[in-house]
C-alpha cells in the first residue's frame, strides 16, 4: 500500500504540491496570527513586570492595557500612597497611546521616582533628560527607527530630542518628562497609573488593603503584579479568544476545501483502479484506509512546510519590524499540527467513502 500511495502522489505531482502548500498556509496562518496576538500580550505583560513595581494602582474603570485610559486622576495620589507603611517608592506615570506610524505607548515619567521603583535605567548610549522635550527610547525602538542619540523624533505631533537609548523591557519603548506629556495631552498634574514598590514582598497584600481603605480610593484598581499577570491572558481579554477561534476556523476551511477537491478529483480519476482493487478482494475499509493514508502524508508534509514557513516569516518580520513581538510556542505548534491533520482527514473522508462504495463491475467498466 505504501508503494501505491507514493505512486499516486507522484502521478499528479503538481496537485500533490498544491495540496501540501494549502496545508502549509493553514499552519502558517494559525501560527503567525496567533503568535502575533499572544506575543503582543506577553510582551505587554513582561514590560509591565520589568518596571520593577510590586503593585499597580489604576483609576476606576481603567483598562488593563496601559495607555488606553488617558490621565484622569491627580498625581498627588502618589504622595498619599507614599505615606503608607511598607511603601518605599511610588512612581506616577502618564501613559499615552500613539498611532503615528505604528501603535505604541509613550510614558511620561518622573525619572527620579521611576528609577526609585525599579532601579536605574540601563543606558546603551546617552543619558537622562536634559530638557522638557528630550526623549529616552529603548534599544529595539532605536533599531526599528534607526535612531541615535542626538537625533530628532516626532512623537504625538511634537519634536523630541533623543537624549538616551536604554535596554528594552521597562514599561513603554518611549519615555518623556511627565510634565511635558501632561501638557501635550491637556492633563496638567494628572496621571494614568501609579507604580508602587514595597519593602518586602510579603507585605504586598497588606499595602493593597491599606490603599483600598484610603477615602476616595475604594473603587481604584489596585493589583499586585502577580494578579496582573493572571489577568493578562487570552481568556481574560474580551474578544481575543473569539478572534483566535475565527482565525483557526478560516484556516481549517482553507485546508478542508483544498484537500476535499484534490482527493475527490483523485478518486474520480482512479475509478477503474479502485474497481481492480475491489475485484481482487480489497474491502471498503482497505480503500478508505488507502485514501486517508495518502491524505495523511500530504498533511504531514504540509505541516512541516508550514512550520518552516512560519519560522522564516518570523525571522523576516523580526528583521523588518524589531518591535513586533511574535511568539511561536510548542503548545501552538502541537495545536496547529492537530488542526491541520484533522481538517485534512475530514476533507478526504467523503471522497474516501465514495470510493469505497463503488461497485467493482461498474468501476471496471468506467472509461
Amino acid at each position: 500500500m505504501n508503494k501505491m500511495i507514493l505512486a499516486n502522489l507522484m502521478h499528479r505531482p503538481i496537485r500533490a504540491l498544491i495540496s501540501t502548500f494549502a496545508v502549509a498556509v493553514e499552519v502558517a496562518l494559525i501560527l503567525l496570527i496567533v503568535g502575533i496576538m499572544l506575543g503582543m500580550l506577553t510582551d505587554t505583560s513582561n514590560r509591565q513586570v520589568g518596571i520593577g513595581a510590586d503593585i499597580l494602582v489604576q483609576p476606576p474603570g481603567a483598562s488593563l492595557f496601559v495607555g488606553v485610559s488617558g490621565a484622569p486622576v491627580s498625581e498627588k495620589v502618589a504622595n498619599v500612597i507614599a505615606k503608607l507603611q511598607h511603601v518605599t517608592a511610588v512612581a506616577p506615570v502618564v501613559a499615552q497611546l500613539s498611532t503615528a506610524g505604528a501603535v505604541s505607548v509613550v510614558d511620561g515619567i518622573d525619572l527620579k521616582s521611576f528609577e526609585a521603583v525599579g532601579g536605574p535605567l540601563l543606558y546603551h548610549s546617552g543619558g537622562p533628560f536634559q530638557g522638557p522635550y528630550d526623549i529616552i527610547i529603548d534599544d529595539l525602538e532605536a533599531g526599528s527607527k534607526h535612531a541615535r542619540v542626538g537625533d530628532k523624533l516626532e512623537v504625538l505631533n511634537h519634536e523630541f530630542h533623543v537624549t538616551g537609548i536604554v535596554e528594552h523591557g521597562r514599561g513603554a519603548r518611549q519615555f518623556v518628562p511627565i510634565a511635558t506629556l501632561q501638557e501635550i495631552v491637556g492633563a496638567p498634574g494628572k496621571a494614568s497609573i501609579f507604580y508602587v514598590k514595597v519593602d518586602d514582598p510579603q507585605n504586598v497584600d497588606t499595602v493593597i488593603r491599606e490603599i483600598k481603605s484610603i477615602p476616595g480610593m475604594q473603587q481604584y484598581g489596585v493589583r499586585s503584579i502577580r494578579e496582573y499577570l493572571t489577568l493578562m491572558t487570552s481568556n481574560s481579554i474580551p474578544g481575543l479568544t473569539t478572534v483566535i477561534r475565527v482565525v483557526i476556523g478560516i484556516a481549517m476551511i482553507i485546508g478542508f476545501i483544498v484537500i476535499f477537491q484534490a482527493m475527490y478529483a483523485a478518486v474520480m480519476e482512479r475509478t477503474r483502479e479502485i474497481g481492480i482493487l475491489k475485484s481482487l478482494g480489497a474491502g471498503k475499509l482497505y480503500v478508505v484506509n488507502g485514501i486517508l493514508r495518502e491524505t495523511f502524508v500530504i498533511a504531514v508534509a504540509g505541516v512541516i512546510l508550514g512550520i518552516a514557513m512560519s519560522y522564516a516569516a518570523k525571522a523576516g518580520l523580526k528583521a523588518k519590524f524589531q518591535t513586533l513581538p511574535l511568539m511561536i510556542t510548542n503548545g501552538w505548534l502541537v495545536r496547529a499540527t492537530i488542526i491541520a491533520v484533522v481538517g485534512s482527514l475530514l476533507g478526504a473522508l467523503y471522497p474516501a467513502l465514495k470510493a469505497a462504495q463503488k461497485d467493482p463491475i461498474d468501476a471496471l467498466a468506467y472509461e
